[in-house]
């Protein structure tokens, strides 16, 4: 039968229009791969010609692959990318998720602490023996609360918190976090940035409290254990920085990435990738206010910055302090140069903490092609001795952290 409602169908159900496409797609087809492969094709004339093979290329020595920028990419999607090359595992990949929620939510208090009554002192000081602020002690409790009810950490230990604490049994898993949930406090009431800064640490199994038979001491015994390892055991650190945007710096042990919180969608999107440190960089970081207290080598140091230190020129470094390390720290990553908190004699190992604020730290900067440094070794390498050791801390350039070391090694 024919006509408009009727359609002729061959024995593979196509139609004659189907047919048609398939052939004309199939002689297409055959003819690149003839051309590619240098065979005699059929002319419109009836005659035939050879087409060749067009000659390799030798790419260059200096010719560089790049692959497709992941710009703009949001981090739940970067974190299964992630997972997907092998890079981290899905139960961290929660764990990271869980923190950029933690990250969402005191940025948007930040913002609004100063017409919701979040500024000013709490009434009570933390185990350093420091004034908490109001978001000091609701960070903190935004921190634990997202990290327990996750389901995939153990053990988290707050700079706020005098002991490590053990995640009930309901909600344990398999890793120790760390984190100091709201640095730069004292900062709030001025709208001068702050940030929390955070590492992930796999559980020691050794370590595991055993719910049924240990008993509190025993407990809080195991956790300090379980959180007391060095810096190279990180598996992941990273900041949030709240300023005038909300950006989460992240790496997990592959590069340094940095993500910034769209208002408009509520994620964080990838804005800034691979980040890599300068090698060196005219910038320093210190609280020159403490300069009278400070050990010589350090001084002669600081007096040979002013002149120009190490570099040809004898164009003095330029000063930027905050007193925000995140913030400092993020400006010294973009730009280079070098931050130091320093031991004085009012507090020879200075006022940072290991666990919280150095080794985080210095994993990123290490990630970033930069250093983290003690003035005498390596952060990474300090096996902490307690929950709340502190240490002097510099970071940043390769090369200026080294010229650093150069003075305070030969003291």
């Amino acid at each position: 039968p024919t006509g408009p409602s009727h359609r002729v169908f061959d024995r593979r159900g196509r139609t004659s229009a189907m047919i048609v496409a398939a052939t004309t797609q199939a002689v297409a087809l055959g003819g690149a791969r003839a051309v590619l492969r240098g065979r005699r094709l059929p002319s419109n004339r009836g005659s035939s010609k050879v087409i060749q093979k067009a000659p390799a290329v030798k790419p260059r020595r200096n010719a560089v692959v790049t692959s497709a920028s992941a710009i703009g990419t949001n981090l739940t999607t970067w974190l299964l990318r992630q997972e997907m090359e092998r890079k981290i595992d899905g139960e961290l990949a929660v764990v990271l998720s869980s923190v950029s929620i933690a990250c969402k939510r005191i940025a948007s208090l930040v913002q609004k602490a100063g017409i919701s009554g979040m500024t000013g002192v709490a009434g009570a000081v933390n185990v350093q023996g420091e004034d908490q602020k109001k978001l000091d002690v609701v960070s903190n409790e935004i921190f634990c609360e997202v990290l327990r009810t996750s389901g995939r950490t153990g053990v988290i230990a707050s700079e706020e918190e005098d002991t490590p604490v053990a995640v009930e049994e309901t909600y344990n898993g398999n890793y120790v976090v760390v984190f100091d949930p709201l640095d730069g406090s004292s900062n709030i009431d001025a709208a001068v940035s702050t940030g929390s800064i955070f590492g992930v640490y796999l559980s020691d199994q050794s370590c595991v409290p055993d719910w049924g038979a240990d008993d509190e001491g025993v407990v809080q015994e195991k956790c300090i254990t379980n959180v007391c390892q060095p810096g190279n055991n990180l598996l992941a650190a990273g900041y949030c920085m709240y300023s005038s945007s909300t950006i989460l710096v992240l790496t997990v042990g592959h590069g340094v990435y940095g993500f910034t919180l769209d208002p408009s969608i509520g994620e964080f999107v990838l804005s800034h990738e691979d980040v890599k440190i300068p090698e060196k960089g005219k910038i320093y970081s210190f609280n020159e206010g403490n300069y009278v207290n400070w050990e010589p080598g350090l001084k002669e140091y600081m007096d040979a910055l002013k002149k120009g230190g190490h570099t040809e020129d004898s164009k003095p470094y330029s000063a930027r302090y905050i007193g925000s390390l995140v913030g400092d720290f993020h400006r010294t990553m973009l730009y280079g140069g070098i931050y130091g908190y320093p031991g004085d004699a009012k507090n020879a190992n200075g006022k940072l903490r290991l666990l919280y604020e150095c080794a985080p730290m210095s994993f990123i900067a290490e990630q970033a092609g930069g250093m983290g440094s003690t003035g005498r070794g390596r952060v990474l390498d300090i096996r902490p001795e307690e929950v709340h050791q502190r240490v002097p801390f510099y970071t940043g350039s390769r090369e200026e952290v080294q010229y650093l070391e150069s003075f305070l090694q030969e003291a």
